[in-house]
């Protein structure tokens, strides 16, 4: 049985989102939790596999948790836990509907959104390719539909919660890939800066555009100001 002064440890990966997401969750949190960052290059990937990653995740990929005698992967399912052993602050709502609501919007940043961000990956030197151009105007589409959703409230379920930390990081990424926010999406824009304002979201992506940099890759714009001041 996992004791209460057990230590997290947390695996995850320099350009990892999904480990990404945990890591602020936990920080919004408060948790203490010792970061495991995998082997990765950007030229091999997650070589060579880490073996708790291996031995945990039948999917090989971070990321993992171990929390004493338990092991988790997958990030939604690490929030729950996160989120039962840490109630305080939550990052759910309390309402009930806007608890499901939520959960549906974390669930649409993975499997909705993001796999047209995912397609943009392989075509990064072929923009005007017909897949590209399509998968552009997913996202662009799906940035309308959250444009509308932040009628009237600062965050995606009404208040802060998991919902707003999974949208934040794929978003990151198709910014990355070429799917970009626009003027027409004003309110996304703001909710984005607030986003990036918020302490547990400077200290995870910090690093990560600092990577970036290091291997020579673009940066968004709107990371700039996460880099330490020459």
């Amino acid at each position: 049985m996992t004791q209460p002064n057990t230590r997290i440890r947390l695996f995850s990966g320099p350009l990892s989102m999904f480990g990404a997401k945990v890591q602020i969750a936990a920080l919004e949190k408060g948790l203490d939790v010792e970061l495991v960052m995998v082997p990765f290059e950007m030229s091999r990937l997650y070589e060579p596999k880490h073996p708790d990653v291996l031995r945990i995740n039948p999917k090989q990929q971070v990321p993992v948790l171990i929390h004493g005698d338990l092991e988790l992967f997958d990030s939604t399912q690490i929030f729950e836990y996160l989120e039962d052993l840490q109630p305080a602050p939550a990052l759910w709502p309390a309402d009930i509907r806007a608890r499901a609501r939520a959960r549906l919007l974390e669930h649409q940043s993975d499997e909705v959104y993001f796999p047209s961000i995912i397609r943009l990956m392989g075509l990064q030197g072929k923009p005007q390719d017909p897949m590209a151009v399509t998968a552009r105007e997913i996202a662009s589409r799906y940035y309308l539909q959250m444009e509308a959703q932040l009628e009237g409230q600062a965050f995606l379920a009404g208040s802060y919660s998991y919902a707003d930390i999974a949208f934040y990081m794929a978003q990151l990424f198709g910014e990355r890939m070429g799917a970009v926010m626009t003027e027409a999406t004003p309110h996304l824009m703001q909710w984005r800066a607030a986003m990036t304002r918020r302490p547990a979201v400077r200290e995870v992506v910090g690093p990560m555009a600092a990577y970036l940099l290091s291997q020579g890759r673009p940066l968004p714009a709107f990371l700039s100001g996460l880099l330490p001041q020459s």
